[in-house]
């Protein structure tokens, strides 16, 4: 007689005779295959976990079919495409073996290896049923040695119940931390099922002792309410304990009520005959139905003293907003761990959440896909660290990920052990390793975007920024070897530096390189600046206004004078030279040659400081 044989007649009771024939098809496949060491759960063992929340059909057969000895078995011809891809999709969860003790300790790896298992499911359905077999495999977890019981509940810890919770779905998240607190903290779990267990009858009869006499007192009131205990979890009264230091006997919500209403005015109603009928303690009382959560979430909360002095929680809110709080985004996840995601997470969430509470039969839909983070990749260095990247990206992208210098000196990648090219786009769960060079050298053919070398903004910004510095040492170095060669050939002997950047009013010698490389400082330019500073100006020949002549011109600008101006340095402008006025905003008008190089170089919207500027001298 199969061991399962007594056990899964649980899966039929919600299933027509036609489905349950293909359950009992998809059993006897299981039943069928070499028997498996016990502390390894199959698929059935994984189906029966499922049942409390109300799945489909297809959630039931691809669980009992993800057992991991049907690899090969030609599932859609006999149990449809949707079951297949299902299995196929758990499979893929199931070959991401990638936690480790190293990433345990890094709670940013810890993150994005939550969001790389969201990310694999293709059908959120197949994470249902890997946590389900978390579940199982935890429920065996005895049988093992403590180091591999230790892995596996941290790892719970870390990566499972966390999910469960995203997902609202609370019977998983708990049994879940249960078991895993078990195995981690045996001693503390065992005292605090102990004083659970000590106190279980006395807590279950103080809180429907409440209920009764909260009934009895709402009873003259005609509102109509929903009241019922809500249920405390070991690990979660360890994590307060710790968390408040308070022994177990000082933690008042080990009683706990929830009253569901119609309205919210009944709310407040229901609140004032708590309030009036039982003592309350004021600073345990919180309105979040006035001054709602940042999440959304309202409910009423507070703490009374029962006859006998026993702390009991209350929390009071509407049918609308308890749907809201765990079918919206005020799901308990989000108030716990204090998340904040995208419209996609919260619609797939909120759709999931939905599907659960049905009660029609028809709970999932065949081709319910998740749409949390699908614009991401998630991939991993050789050393098993996870890089968190955008849909797209490449091999490079991971290089300037891991660091600027890896990027710059990027030569190739291997994904998975195989050269691939600078230009493959990743796949979550790649193992990328990168192939540098000693010189450091990005190619301008990297920020074409027609290429797809890129992806990431992160990445084409440090390549252009790299590009850019190298532009400007060579204006830098052409600078310099034209200064260099213009105080040779003039023959300057005496100390230039200084008067030379006072004349072009730059600060450091540098900035003069550049500008004389680029040609914003031109060569004539340069030439009457050094012939200057020679004092052998005369010998250029050059009619200049002197600042004796400046005090005869009549100058005006845009037919205006008595303007405030100044002749630039930059060009020069002399008396015969036709000539244009920049407004500077700090110097009053700038006079400048209209074929100036740095008029030339006016954007449009600079461009309208610019005016007509007409010089006569006054000879008077």
């Amino acid at each position: 007689m199969p061991r399962f044989s007594s056990s899964t007649q649980d899966l039929f009771t919600r299933f027509s005779a036609e489905e349950s024939a293909l359950i009992q098809k998809a059993i006897a496949l299981v039943e069928n295959l070499e028997a498996i060491e016990s502390n390894h759960p199959n698929g059935i063992d994984v189906a029966l976990n499922l049942l409390s929340l109300n799945v489909d059909l297809e959630t039931i057969l691809a669980a009992i079919l993800s057992d991991s000895r049907l690899l090969n078995y030609p599932l859609k011809t006999e149990f449809g495409s949707v079951v297949a891809s299902l299995v196929s999709n758990i499979k893929e969860l199931n070959s991401l073996k990638i936690y480790s003790k190293n990433i345990s300790t890094q709670a940013s790896q810890i993150e994005i290896l939550r969001r790389m298992l969201l990310s694999t499911a293709n059908d959120i359905r197949a994470l249902l049923i890997k946590l389900a077999y978390r579940l199982a495999r935890l429920k065996t977890l005895a049988q093992e040695e403590q180091e591999i019981r230790h892995f596996i509940a941290q790892e719970t810890l870390d990566l499972y119940a966390p999910i469960a919770n995203r997902l609202g779905i609370g019977q998983l998240k708990w049994a879940l931390e249960d078991y895993a607190f078990r195995y981690l903290e045996p001693e503390n779990y065992l005292f605090v099922a102990k004083e659970l267990e000590n106190k279980r009858v006395h807590r279950q009869e103080c809180i429907d002792a409440f209920i009764q006499q909260l009934n009895k007192a709402l009873s003259d009131s005609e509102l109509r309410v929903e009241i019922k205990g809500r249920p405390k979890h070991i690990y979660s009264i360890w994590q307060k304990m710790q968390r408040k230091n308070l022994p177990i006997e000082d933690l008042y919500d080990l009683l706990a009520v929830r009253v569901i209403t119609q309205q919210t005015a009944h709310c407040y109603e229901i609140l004032g005959i708590v309030h009036q009928h039982w003592t309350s303690i004021p600073k345990e009382f919180d309105d979040y139905i006035s001054n709602p959560k940042n999440n959304g979430y309202q409910s009423l909360h507070t703490v009374i003293l029962d006859a006998e002095n026993n702390r009991i929680e209350v929390q009071i809110r509407t049918k609308e907003m308890h749907d809201f709080a765990e079918l919206g985004v005020a799901a308990h996840w989000r108030y716990k761990e204090g998340s904040k995601q995208d419209i996609a997470t919260e619609k797939s969430i909120a759709s999931l959440r939905q599907l659960l509470e049905e009660k029609d039969g028809d709970t999932l839909l065949a081709s319910f896909r998740t749409e949390l983070f699908a614009d991401r990749v998630y991939v991993l260095t050789p050393t098993g660290q996870l890089i968190d990247l955008i849909k797209g990206a490449t091999p490079l992208d991971f290089a300037y990920a891991i660091h600027t210098d890896v990027g710059h000196r990027c030569r190739g990648a291997k994904v998975n052990g195989s050269i691939v090219s600078l230009t493959y786009p990743l796949q979550t769960g790649e193992q990328v390793e990168i192939l540098t060079s000693n010189e450091i050298a990005p190619n301008p053919k990297w920020i074409d975007p027609n290429l797809a070398y890129l992806k990431t903004p992160r990445a084409i910004q440090k390549v252009k920024a790299w590009l850019k510095l190298q532009g400007k040492d060579k204006h830098l170095l052409m600078g310099q070897q034209q200064l260099e060669k213009e105080v040779l050939r003039i023959g300057l002997k005496k100390d230039y530096q200084t008067k030379l950047l006072q004349h072009f009013n730059l600060s450091d010698m540098n900035r003069l390189y550049i500008a004389l490389g680029r040609k914003v400082i031109n060569s004539r330019q340069l030439n009457n600046a050094l012939l200057e500073i020679e004092g052998k100006k005369e010998k250029a020949k050059v009619k200049k206004v002197t600042p004796s002549q400046t005090n005869k011109l009549e100058i005006t600008v845009a037919g205006t004078d008595n303007i405030l101006t100044h002749f630039a340095r930059c060009c020069e402008p002399q008396l015969d030279d036709e000539l244009i006025g920049y407004i500077s905003h700090t110097n009053g008008i700038a006079i400048h040659k209209v074929d100036c190089e740095n008029i030339r170089k006016l954007d449009d919207e600079q461009r309208k400081q610019i005016f007509a500027v007409n010089l006569k001298v006054n000879n008077a």
